[in-house]
């Protein structure tokens, strides 16, 4: 049963990390008009190295489970931070991915609380260490 378990944390992280590093390659891809949709909805395209580094940064730890805490905290926060910047409206769609948007941070707030699990590079030091 604990074999099952780490397979279900480790395919957790990689699902969590599949979201941003996929929405990172968009963004590299069409970089020019997720910066005008930032500027549309009132956030300074300056932002835009900053956010792509957290998902794309954060996807590759979190997928490693390399400093996975850290790594999940910023990518929950950066879910928040989504969630209220372009999601927070009266419409139903937007709701929904409002509430998607919390969900996620949620799965990250609780990857931070447990960590990688077995099958991470976090792991493996917290062994060579003891």
């Amino acid at each position: 049963m604990n074999r099952l378990f780490d397979l279900a944390e480790l395919a957790g992280r990689l699902l969590l990390a599949a979201l941003f590093l996929f929405d990172g390659w968009v963004v590299v891809n069409d970089y020019s008009g997720t910066a005008e949709f930032l500027t549309a909805n009132g956030v300074p395209a300056v932002m835009l190295p900053a956010a792509l580094l957290t998902q794309v940064g954060g996807g590759i730890l979190v997928a490693l489970g390399f400093m996975t805490r850290l790594a999940a905290l910023a990518l929950g926060g950066f879910c928040l931070m989504t969630a209220l910047l372009f999601h927070a409206s009266s419409d139903p769609n937007e709701q929904i991915q409002f509430f998607k948007d919390l969900a996620i941070a949620g799965g990250f707030f609780v990857l931070m609380a447990h960590g990688a699990g077995r099958y991470s590079i976090d792991e493996r030091w917290r062994r060579r260490r003891t």
